[in-house]
């Protein structure tokens, strides 16, 4: 099969923009092709915030991609000229023996990061919007923040473009073929051939990807924002670090300071599983928005004020919840990135160049094997 291009990467997310960013980096002739126009709305990959943090409690399989990360996206704001990374710390908040608390404490140990563990009182002296339940206490890691989702997938394809990526908009992938020689990707618009094809398709990788199909399951989160009906001072990024609470053994609240657009809060591992990205109810109800009120006024009573806004979100979640990064399990030609279980973004940077290291057949940077297929 003859190549028109060295690599085709299909979603152009998170992801996906980085990898297109990184092949293009390389000297690859690089085509991106997304079904929207990034960043877009209708996947993972918006809402103005997500959290980064090296103090990982999901484990020390992902040590080597945090540090990668931060190194990648301060490389990406002197490349672009953009800030990307906000640093206000974070709290991982709950009970000593949870995962949340005591992985937090137990990676921060490792990576040797500056780190305290807070009474709820001592949270109350330095962050007087945090109200912890009595038991509960909170590891603080200073490195830690957010990440505008937005602005770095822009950056990135832009990064891309300049580099000499082709990037194609609004133009659905119908499917791909791989033999020994390539590999082609048929849209709506076209057919195009290649040598390797990067999958970063986020909730809609089942239908690209047959033996995913059962392993995916794809969760609706809503995200809202709120005004603080109170001392909205003590939510400013300089006294609110960004924050996750295991309230329960069942789900976890997570949540941003406000900068000026309201206290954007979210609840993870709650959400309603749907068969297809296509198919999810993009409509907020009152309930939906409900169920991110009654933990944050319980955390953090002065945020619950009046309702700003709220959007949908989705997660594309594996069995352990952990992220999955491979080659297809029958076509060598073909990488595959997805799911990152809706804690993706902070080390999307690394994930996308680490395809393009296996693209390129060199070794990643980061150590990839906790995330092969394995189910």
């Amino acid at each position: 099969m003859r190549s028109t291009y060295d690599a085709i990467v299909v979603g152009l997310g998170a992801v996906g923009s980085a990898a297109a960013y990184h092949l293009a980096q390389r000297g690859q002739r690089v085509l991106g092709i997304d079904r929207y126009a990034p960043p877009h709305t209708y996947g993972s990959t918006h809402g103005g915030s997500r959290i980064i943090r090296r103090a990982y409690f999901e484990g020390p399989r992902y040590l080597s991609l945090l540090d990668r990360a931060y190194v990648l996206w301060r490389a990406l704001e002197a490349a672009s000229g953009h800030t990307l990374l906000h640093l206000c710390g974070s709290l991982n908040i709950g009970a000593p023996e949870s995962a949340i608390v005591a992985g937090a404490k137990h990676s921060a140990e490792v990576l040797g990061l500056v780190h305290e563990v807070l009474t709820p009182e001592e949270v109350r002296r330095r962050f007087p919007a945090y109200h912890l339940p009595e038991g509960q206490v909170a590891v603080w890691e200073a490195e830690a923040g957010l990440v505008n989702p937005e602005h770095c997938v822009q950056a990135h394809l832009e990064q891309a473009r300049s580099r000499g990526a082709q990037l194609c908009f609004e133009e659905p992938v119908l499917g791909w073929q791989a033999d020994g020689g390539g590999v082609s990707v048929t849209t709506a618009t076209a057919t195009y051939p290649a040598g390797r094809l990067v999958l970063c398709a986020g909730a809609w990788m089942k239908d690209l990807v047959a033996p995913l199909r059962p392993v995916l399951h794809i969760e609706r989160q809503v995200n809202a924002w709120f005004r603080p009906k109170a001392r909205a001072h003590h939510f400013d990024p300089v006294r609110c670090p960004v924050y996750i609470w295991a309230r329960d053994a069942r789900a976890v609240l997570y949540g941003f300071p406000d900068r000026g657009e309201g206290v954007k809060a979210g609840v993870h591992y709650e959400g309603i599983l749907v068969d297809h990205p296509d198919a999810v109810q993009r409509t907020v109800s009152a309930d939906d928005v409900e169920a991110v009120r009654m933990p944050l006024r319980r955390l953090l009573p002065d945020a619950d004020g009046p309702l700003l806004h709220a959007a949908t979100c989705l997660y594309t979640n594996t069995p352990d919840k952990h992220y999955l990064i491979d080659r297809h399990p029958e076509y060598a030609r073909v990488l595959f990135a997805s799911a990152c279980s809706g804690h993706g973004f902070k080390a999307s940077n690394a994930v996308g160049e680490a395809l393009a290291d296996l693209a390129v057949e060199q070794i990643p940077r980061v150590d990839l094997d906790a995330f092969r297929w394995r189910f």
